[in-house]
């Protein structure tokens, strides 16, 4: 069968083992059935999604003019420290950054290759974990904006990464961590001012599992507007990533915007 469509990041359902649905033109493709199958993917073009015009991708899948225009990728966005919503000041769409910075974010520690700390709306736990390909993840503070989110992942990145290892992550090569120990350590390095949200009580730890049938020993990334086109039997999924047998991953996140077809055999 042959779906055509334009790539947005797969929509993620939290379940014993987590559930992908990648969304094509009429279809919604449930990935976690495909494991086994052979799949071709043709790159068709571009497709903004923010403008619709067949511009090609810049970033995100933007356009170059959207990327820098747009009010959903701020600067604000990759450094929540630098919201200012919070104090009536306007970036690009003070309607829109007020929208989504001023709301519930979590700041959380994962473990997706190594120990990671992290921000999120809390609307986004634990869609964000799983982007991530986390294996297990828990909330240090739940703050009332995005300021505060982003400067608490400021202080404590001075101690854990913000970074994760795709390679490794795909590999499945994870360290072993207590969480809750290490979201105990952090808490005296918390700013001042988000202190008052950190809740003694708190303690949950979020386990996710992925539908992977063997994880690859080396891992080669696919450029498919470069390749054209690749088929390969699939053979796991994690995070925003497609794996196929002989160590081939496809980041679909990456790839938003792109026009594709994809041919299952």
């Amino acid at each position: 069968m042959k779906y055509q469509g334009v790539l947005k990041k797969m929509i993620t359902e939290l379940q014993d083992e987590v559930q992908y649905y990648l969304d094509m033109e009429d279809d919604f493709l449930n990935m976690n059935q495909l494991l086994s199958k052979n799949i071709e993917i043709q790159f068709e073009g571009y497709q903004c999604l923010c403008c619709g015009e067949a511009k090609k991708i810049y970033r995100q899948g933007y356009c170059y003019d959207c990327f820098y225009k747009s009010a959903s990728v701020g600067d604000w966005i990759m450094k929540p420290e630098l919201s200012k919503a919070h104090l009536d000041i306007e970036d690009r769409d003070l309607a829109y950054e007020k929208k989504a910075q001023l709301q519930p974010h979590i700041v959380y520690l994962a473990v997706s290759s190594n120990l990671k700390v992290g921000v999120t709306r809390k609307t986004q736990v634990p869609t964000r974990w799983i982007d991530q390909g986390a294996t297990a993840a828990i909330e240090v503070v739940e703050v009332p904006n995005r300021y505060l989110a982003g400067i608490a992942e400021v202080a404590l990145k001075s101690f854990v990464s913000d970074k994760t290892s795709w390679q490794k992550m795909l590999k499945n090569e994870i360290v072993s961590v207590d969480l809750v120990e290490e979201r105990e350590k952090l808490k005296v390095h918390l700013p001042e001012e988000v202190k008052p949200y950190f809740s003694e009580t708190t303690k949950k730890i979020t386990e996710i599992h992925y539908p992977v049938i063997h994880y690859p020993k080396k891992v080669k990334s696919l450029n498919i507007e470069k390749e054209n086109s690749y088929s390969g039997r699939l053979v796991g999924v994690k995070g925003q990533y497609l794996l196929f047998e002989g160590g081939t991953v496809f980041n679909v996140r990456n790839n938003e915007g792109y026009k594709v077809s994809i041919s299952i055999f």
